[in-house]
């Protein structure tokens, strides 16, 4: 059971009725996250700006998605899980074995899964990398600013993945499990 409220749009008002319309206008539903994120019209208004600003970025679609993946995996966000598995296949048309690679922070493409292989060192050094993460990554063929993209990824992923996380929010998506459990 959800530990956080998800706003009914119809009862919302002020700035989260505001960001709610916009949402229902472009997606056709308001999903779970947004509306229960929509408790602080902040939060809301934080995550959509940052996440529609990279989405107009140097990664494209298809490395957002997989880092959304590897992110969420590596976070165990059923949530986020669920979410970017049917955006990955339904919306960006990404295939089933490419989205189970990117969840394993894999790719056959060697930039992509230098893409996803720093992303996890970012994670697993809580940003604190070293001169050979950053040479590693540029050698795969990054720009400076794909790299702050990378970064900019890890935070609005992780920033889902935690309040999702923390919210127990109700998968309003198709149910992807964790890897963990599929490969047992």
């Amino acid at each position: 059971m959800a530990r956080l409220k998800a706003i009914n749009p119809d009862e919302a008002t002020g700035k989260t009725k505001e960001l709610f319309s916009a949402i229902q206008s472009k997606l056709g539903v308001v999903p779970n996250m947004m509306r229960t994120m929509g408790s602080s019209p902040a939060l809301l208004q934080g995550y959509l700006d940052l996440n529609n600003t990279l989405s107009h970025g140097l990664l494209g679609a298809k490395n957002s998605e997989f880092l959304a993946l590897s992110i969420a995996e590596t976070n165990a966000c059923d949530y986020c899980l669920s979410a970017h598995s049917y955006i990955s296949e339904k919306l960006v048309h990404i295939d089933t074995n490419s989205i189970v690679n990117a969840r394993h922070a894999n790719s056959t493409d060697a930039k992509t899964d230098a893409v996803l292989k720093f992303a996890n060192v970012l994670i697993a050094k809580n940003g604190l990398v070293n001169d050979n993460d950053v040479e590693v990554v540029k050698a795969a063929g990054l720009s400076d600013g794909e790299i702050g993209e990378v970064v900019g990824h890890v935070a609005l992923n992780i920033l889902t993945n935690y309040f999702n996380n923390t919210a127990d929010t109700e998968i309003d998506f198709p149910v992807a499990k964790p890897l963990q459990e599929i490969e047992a």
